[in-house]
């Protein structure tokens, strides 16, 4: 069975200050509005989840890698691949709204087992 969703129907988690979140989940993936105000940063992490980074508005820098030597700037209109356990860490350069597709689901955003990205 289809299910149909809107975004401002769907209740707002505020992680900390500076980010925020919505979720729409599946069986086996999961997709996520992410609302970051300039500034805010996503501390370096890992997952088994494949993700798929489309910015909307904004920039995220991103750093990848176990040493952080890789860095890139996603803005409005770009993707950026994360695959599994690649670990990043995000900063955002300006407002920005993000859609993150992970595959499978992350099962820590649904349990709030995630402690990187609270208080």
């Amino acid at each position: 069975m289809a299910t149909h969703y809107r975004w401002d129907d769907l209740p707002r988690e505020e992680l900390n200050p500076l980010i925020g979140r919505r979720l729409v989940t599946g069986e086996r993936l999961m997709l996520a509005h992410v609302y970051l105000a300039k500034g805010a940063i996503v501390p370096k992490h890992s997952h088994d989840n494949e993700q798929l980074t489309y910015i909307l508005q904004g920039t995220l820098r991103f750093w990848l890698g176990d040493d952080e030597s890789e860095v890139v700037d996603v803005a409005a209109g770009e993707v950026l691949h994360l695959p599994s356990n690649l670990p990043h860490k995000a900063e955002a350069l300006e407002d920005t709204l993000d859609v993150d597709i992970f595959a499978p689901p992350r099962a820590d955003w649904l349990d709030g087992s995630d402690a990187y990205l609270r208080g």
